[in-house]
């Protein structure tokens, strides 16, 4: 239900939280192209790559490639622009933002399966470069696991309620999740990417 606006410090970093929640959903609007390029590009992925971690690729771009079309009809619904509930389609591309979530978690898993195996088989025989590179990619796609943890954890709290946890979460720990999946996003970014880092 409707609550009132806590004041002060709390209020403020409510305000400028909104404000920039909304321009990052205004920004998306341009990334439609950026995100069918790379699903373009990927197809059904490489040959040479696990079939597990193809399929979950794969689907995890549908579920991108969904999202964004449905977040824009619920943004111009809410800006007017056209007449339709935004409410249903705030709920679909959060579902979708959440499944995409999912099957990344899914993806890294597998992926820090394959990658442990590789650390096992090839203790003895590989060289110390080799060796360093894998346990990069280890400590990305670990990285990768909490952020998409952090999010999804979110996601789900902002579907309807009645679906697990979902409005259930205190302002303080969304923030703190989100603070989370930032600041790991930062992380990355600065360390040149996720499996490059």
């Amino acid at each position: 239900g409707p609550q009132a606006s806590p004041s002060g410090l709390p209020g403020s970093l409510l305000a400028v939280s909104a404000q920039l929640s909304a321009c990052r959903t205004a920004l998306r609007l341009f990334d439609d192209l950026a995100t069918f390029s790379y699903s373009w590009g990927y197809g059904l992925g490489p040959k040479d790559e696990d079939g597990l971690v193809r399929g979950l690729s794969v689907l995890c771009n549908l579920a991108n490639q969904l999202y964004y079309p449905c977040e824009h009809v619920a943004w111009a619904a809410d800006a007017g622009i056209i007449r339709v509930g935004s409410q249903k389609w705030w709920t679909l591309s959060t579902a979708l933002w959440a499944f995409s979530l999912l099957l990344g978690i899914l993806r890294s898993l597998r992926i820090l399966f394959q990658l442990r195996r590789k650390l096992r088989q090839h203790k003895c025989t590989s060289s110390p470069l080799s060796q360093k590179e894998t346990k990069a990619q280890v400590k990305a796609e670990v990285l990768s696991i909490l952020t998409h943890a952090a999010d999804l954890s979110n996601a789900i709290h902002w579907l309807p309620p009645g679906f697990l946890w979902a409005g259930r979460f205190p302002p303080w720990l969304v923030g703190l999740l989100g603070t989370i999946s930032s600041l790991i996003g930062i992380y990355q970014a600065s360390r040149g990417g996720s499996s490059e880092a």
